[in-house]
């Protein structure tokens, strides 16, 4: 039997654009969803056949192959819904992303248990630039619902067995119909009775409930590498809350605090400190102590360093989370001015006024960089 040109299908021209085709494949959806036509099968074969046409037109590629090959290009890739290719799932898949999930169409009579999930749990932990530079592990005791022990999650006392929910049948949803300008419109929920899970326990735990989950606390082991950064999220999966009778754990979320260092500031991945010498200090050259992350490093200041100078000592910041390498420590030179000096401090610093060496005398690279600044600052 030869297959349907998918065009004609969707009745569309081959110039139709990509909205054109959705607006068709939604009309043609919409009169021929099975449960509209229950145990109508060529509603049914319709509704397949659309499906099928707007699966290849709706993508580029597939488009492409389609025009130049016909139904011999894309079955290499995908065979005919007839041939079961593809599944009612798949179908549904296109359908709501067509409709935006807003009609709850219960999927041709197929409905899906919820499945349960804990809540996801998120701590905050401060990290020193210590701990930032090199890792560290902490333990953190957390407050939390965890499986119940007595029934071992289940919500169950040992040897009780499950019953199919009254309410949904064991479907886990139940379905109303409704009117609208379509015409009715066949709706599913979670069965609030059973919360979607389709069954019902004979016999609850009498620890939990029958939810199989109770406050507990657990200490959990968390690995920080090195490099995070303020703000920065992590996720442990699992180790959130426990679920309702067995479900899925959540996941543990840690929110990353930098603790403010006295001395260093950070950058990115780089450090930076403001030193503060004497005038005597910089005229002459001196050697002094700088921190850094794990201790101090020596540096020597030359003869006549002028403030404003910044010394990088490489890869004495902190390393980059995803291995490229260290980030530099950068030590901004400040020359310090005294606010109040003695009467014979004052005598020297006036004998030493004039003096020619003491008369500002910028060379042509310190004339272009004062320009930069006046013009940064103007």
């Amino acid at each position: 039997m030869n297959k349907k040109d998918y065009y004609d299908v969707l009745g569309v021209s081959r110039t139709a654009s990509v909205t054109e085709i959705k607006k068709a494949y939604r009309k043609l959806a919409l009169k021929h969803h099975p449960d509209k036509n229950p145990d109508n099968q060529e509603a049914e074969d319709k509704f397949k056949e659309a499906a099928e046409a707007y699966e290849v037109l709706s993508n580029e590629e597939k488009r492409a192959r389609y025009d130049r090959f016909g139904h011999a290009g894309v079955n290499s890739a995908r065979q005919a819904y007839s041939g079961g290719g593809m599944s009612m799932e798949d179908i549904f898949s296109h359908f709501g992303d067509v409709f935006g999930g807003h009609f709850g169409f219960s999927n041709a009579g197929e409905h899906r248990h919820r499945e349960n999930r804990g809540r996801n749990l998120r701590v905050k932990v401060k990290l020193s630039l210590h701990d930032i530079a090199y890792g560290v592990e902490k333990k953190i005791k957390l407050k939390k619902y965890v499986a119940c022990d007595a029934c071992h999650g289940s919500g169950a006392e040992h040897g009780s067995s499950y019953t199919n929910c009254p309410t949904c049948r064991g479907t886990g949803q139940v379905t109303r119909i409704t009117n609208t300008f379509l015409g009715q419109m066949q709706t599913s929920t979670t069965c609030p009775q059973c919360g979607g899970e389709g069954q019902s326990i004979a016999n609850k735990c009498i620890v939990c409930n029958g939810h199989g989950i109770v406050q507990g606390e657990e200490v959990v082991s968390i690995k920080i590498p090195a490099g995070v950064a303020d703000g920065m999220q992590l996720s442990m999966s699992g180790k959130g809350n426990a679920a309702a009778q067995g479900g899925i754990n959540g996941d543990l979320i840690i929110l990353i605090e930098e603790e403010e260092h006295t001395e260093l500031v950070r950058d990115g991945n780089n450090l930076i400190y403001d030193l503060y010498i004497s005038f005597p200090d910089a005229a002459l050259g001196t050697t002094t102590d700088v921190p850094t992350v794990d201790g101090k490093a020596r540096i020597k200041l030359h003869a006549g360093t002028q403030g404003g100078k910044v010394l990088r000592l490489k890869a004495k910041g902190l390393p980059d989370i995803n291995g490229y390498g260290k980030g530099d420590l950068l030590v901004n030179v400040n020359i310090w001015t005294p606010r109040s000096l003695t009467k014979d401090e004052k005598h020297l610093l006036e004998n030493l006024r004039n003096s020619e060496n003491f008369i500002p005398n910028p060379t042509a690279q310190d004339k272009s960089y004062f320009d930069r600044m006046r013009e940064f600052f103007s």
